[in-house]
């Protein structure tokens, strides 16, 4: 096989691309304004958590001097210089976007971002008194001198520098004030009357820190402002968690927050790109970073906080994305008449149900199985896994009240999902105190199965049912991520779910399971030989084909086993939305593959692996993508899906996304992507699929 430079791509640099995309479909003529503007502004976001985490790691590796290559022959060193590059590229050309176009079409639709010099007189006094009263009181000056020291500066914080001139002694000093954009909209609305506007529809806004700015000398009374300027850091925020030597996870993930409450080191820091020489030179003495990690900004620092605009009462501006309709099969349950707690289950005994959010509701499918069974007298247990929950969780209630009416209800709850640490520590203790049993999973590895089991007595006997998503328990996210759920009571799988939680309880060490594919005891073993019955069919004149969708394809082994099998003749079709450290289309490598990201209005988080074996197809779907994390260092289970009708209804589902010529973008040979023309697009997926709604 050739080296790795020709068979990997980067993964950093794959994820770059991604938000290359995702920026890039923000910019598109076709999409509404404030859709524009959420796309614009999840790109920042993403850029954050890239920042506080990836390369938060490598820097930690090139100060420890580790020099260990990535699949594609990078050191850490040489990853984060071809980083930097390619992210300081994608800045501009956002800023260039935001200040310009951006900015010109949100004024023609009626929102208007003003600057302070921009007011009129009636602007301007408003403005200033909303400062006086609102703002002002919030603000901390704290100045560095020999009597106080540099203040620490929190992760992500937006912060105002200055220098002041005290006019009694005429000395200089350098003077922080930190933006408090928790407590004050990051864009302030002036109220139409102010501006003599009585069109409702009209919007305009000022940034807080450009009416702080303007206000600075009220601050510094009796002295003066020479000059200032706004910052913002990114600082490592990966949790370091020694769980072997942890007595008790859940204090050991507290006191790790904590630390991270208080940051890591600088991994970023963007200035405007107009600071003054002498203001940045005292920061970067301060905050202790090297130059190539200086971002240099001509729009707003931190733009993710343009996802606050989204939020404005004009539906005309942005697609509707809050769709769904009840699946057909549980149609009957949304009556309020309806108190036959064992409707659901009926429904199970005789069929098996495919969900596919938020094309169908998760509130009326899943959230409605977990309330039954809390209700229903018959149900003896509940035992699910919540790894992302929404702060106001109905799923959460729901397993207090079936503690409450006296089932015994078991909850693993990642602690260490990322960046959700301190939400499912609230949820933990508050199930434990409503007497639900919480345990925590296995050290050393992330529970990221999304599994729930009913134990349910019917006629002198137990019968489980079950539910295995692609998604988390997650309402709030079920309306925007596209996910896939399977109910049923097939006695096989939920046997092996049975184990799987007794495992995760500890009381089991099982390895082998009837059907389930369970990471990280066999679902490696298990997909590598699925691939590899491809390529013998394949070479036997067979018919081989293999169709898989996931997040991320990442995994070495499995590539290098793709890669053999489009040697052999296997046609492959891959729809990644995100990294993907595979080449398609490269000749005597990967002639029969190709590959496909879906970035559109709802985030393509469903996993589906398709295998054709010779058309006795066999499908699954679950929690897991392709890579290292999911196959060896978390637990994770798929399942297969073997119901003729619902096999059938995931071909046509994959069959979409491949067709698609407007949300999708073609991977190519050199690793970059492409799209077709918008206006000539025949097939939407994510349209098409709402417009099948109509159907139900």
């Amino acid at each position: 096989m050739k080296s790795q430079v020709d068979v990997f791509i980067n993964r950093e640099l794959s994820w770059i691309e991604f938000n290359k995309r995702v920026l890039l479909t923000g910019m598109e003529k076709e999409y509404k304004i404030l859709d524009k503007v959420k796309f614009c502004s999840i790109f920042s976001n993403n850029l954050d958590e890239f920042f506080m985490v990836r390369v938060a790691s490598l820097k930690a590796q090139v100060e420890a001097e580790i020099t260990k290559k990535s699949i594609d022959g990078l050191t850490p060193k040489e990853q984060l210089k071809k980083i930097n590059n390619e992210i300081k590229k994608l800045t501009i050309l956002q800023e260039n976007y935001v200040n310009n176009e951006l900015k010109n079409e949100l004024k023609e639709k009626g929102v208007i971002l003003k600057k302070y010099k921009d007011l009129s007189e009636n602007q301007r006094n408003w403005c200033n008194n909303f400062f006086t009263t609102s703002i002002f009181p919030l603000l901390t000056p704290l100045v560095v001198d020999p009597a106080h020291p540099f203040p620490f500066i929190s992760n992500l914080s937006l912060n105002l520098a200055a220098l002041i001139k005290d006019k009694e002694d005429s000395k200089n000093q350098f003077v922080r004030v930190k933006i408090p954009t928790k407590n004050i909209p990051r864009f302030i609305r002036i109220p139409n009357e102010i501006n003599q506007l009585s069109d409702e529809s009209s919007h305009y806004f000022i940034s807080v820190e450009d009416l702080i700015g303007n206000n600075i000398n009220t601050l510094f009374n009796g002295m003066e402002c020479i000059n200032y300027s706004f910052f913002r850091v990114t600082r490592d925020a990966d949790l370091e968690l020694k769980e072997l030597e942890a007595d008790d996870l859940l204090l050991a993930v507290e006191q790790s927050l904590q630390k991270r409450r208080l940051g890591g080191d600088v991994v970023r820091l963007e200035v405007e790109s107009d600071m003054p020489e002498n203001i940045l030179k005292l920061l970067i003495e301060s905050i202790s970073i090297q130059k190539e990690y200086i971002y240099f900004s001509k729009s707003l620092l931190g733009l993710d906080d343009l996802n606050q605009l989204t939020k404005i009462d004009r539906d005309d501006l942005k697609e509707n994305l809050l769709i769904g309709k009840t699946h057909p099969e549980l149609k009957h349950l949304d009556l309020p008449s309806n108190k036959n707690f064992s409707s659901i289950f009926k429904i199970l005994r005789k069929r098996n149900i495919l969900l596919h959010h938020p094309y169908d509701l998760f509130k009326t499918s899943v959230e409605e199985f977990i309330n039954r069974a809390a209700d229903d007298p018959l149900v003896m247990a509940i035992k699910i896994t919540l790894y992302r929950v929404s702060k106001d969780s109905p799923i959460i209630e729901a397993l207090m009240r079936a503690a409450e009416n006296g089932k015994e209800v078991m909850t693993l709850v990642e602690l260490k999902a990322r960046f959700d640490e301190d939400n499912n520590i609230q949820w933990a203790k508050q199930l434990e105190q409503a007497g639900i049993h919480v345990v925590y999973g296995i050290i050393g590895f992330k529970t990221h199965t999304k599994i729930a089991l009913i134990v349910r007595k019917e006629k002198r006997r137990l019968r489980n049912y079950f539910h295995i998503g692609t998604g988390n328990y997650n309402s709030n996210t079920s309306r925007f991520y596209t996910d896939l759920g399977l109910l049923s009571t097939d006695p096989e799988i939920a046997s092996d779910l049975l184990e799987l939680f007794n495992y995760l309880s500890g009381f089991s060490k099982q390895k082998r399971y009837q059907k389930l594919l369970v990471s990280p005891s066999s679902m490696r073993e298990k997909f590598i030989f699925l691939i590899k019955r491809e390529i013998k069919n394949a070479k036997e004149g067979k018919s081989a084909e293999i169709i898989a969708k996931m997040n991320s394809l990442v995994d070495p082994e499995i590539i290098k086993l793709l890669y053999l099998a489009s040697d052999a003749g296997v046609k492959i079709s891959l729809i990644i939305r995100g990294i993907c450290c595979l080449y398609p289309q490269r000749k005597n490598l990967s002639e029969n593959i190709k590959v496909i990201s879906i970035i559109g209005h709802f985030l393509e988080h469903s996993r589906i692996f398709w295998f054709c074996n010779n058309e006795n197809h066999e499908v699954f779907i679950g929690s897991a993508d392709w890579m290292r994390r999911n196959l060896d260092r978390r637990i994770e289970a798929v399942t297969p899906v073997e119901d003729y009708e619902l096999k059938s209804t995931l071909y046509k589902l994959l069959q979409i996304y491949i067709k698609d010529d407007y949300f999708s973008w073609i991977m190519k040979e050199d690793g970059s992507y492409a799209k077709y023309a918008l206006d000539s697009a025949h097939n939407r997926s994510q349209f098409d699929l709402i417009e099948n709604l109509k159907k139900y």
